[in-house]
């Protein structure tokens, strides 16, 4: 099964692009999204971050790298997105601080 053809079988999901905080749990990573904006009343640029969870079958993504994750069914509690590609790794050796 190509990539296309997953895409039109799963229909319209949501998919963010962000960076790995932490991947400490099993199976799970957390992702920091960012969000750039206009503010309405006062047209000043805000940025806004919201933290996903996501799962990560592999664990193949590590703190620092910038992921693609894409919206699924509740996995858990706070599971509610799986990690689709690592598009970018951390070539730093510090762990991100979140």
């Amino acid at each position: 099964m190509t990539e296309n053809a997953n895409l039109t079988e799963r229909g319209n999901r949501k998919e963010r692009v962000g960076e790995v905080l932490s991947s400490k749990m099993t199976k799970t990573i957390v992702v920091q999204v960012q969000r750039r904006f206009a503010h309405p009343e006062f047209k000043k640029v805000v940025t806004q971050y919201k933290k996903f969870y996501a799962h990560d079958e592999k664990s193949e993504a590590k703190p620092g790298d910038r992921v693609r994750i894409e919206e699924t069914r509740p996995l858990s509690k706070l599971k509610r997105w799986r990690l689709v590609q690592v598009v970018e790794r951390n070539t730093d050796a510090a762990p991100v601080a979140g």
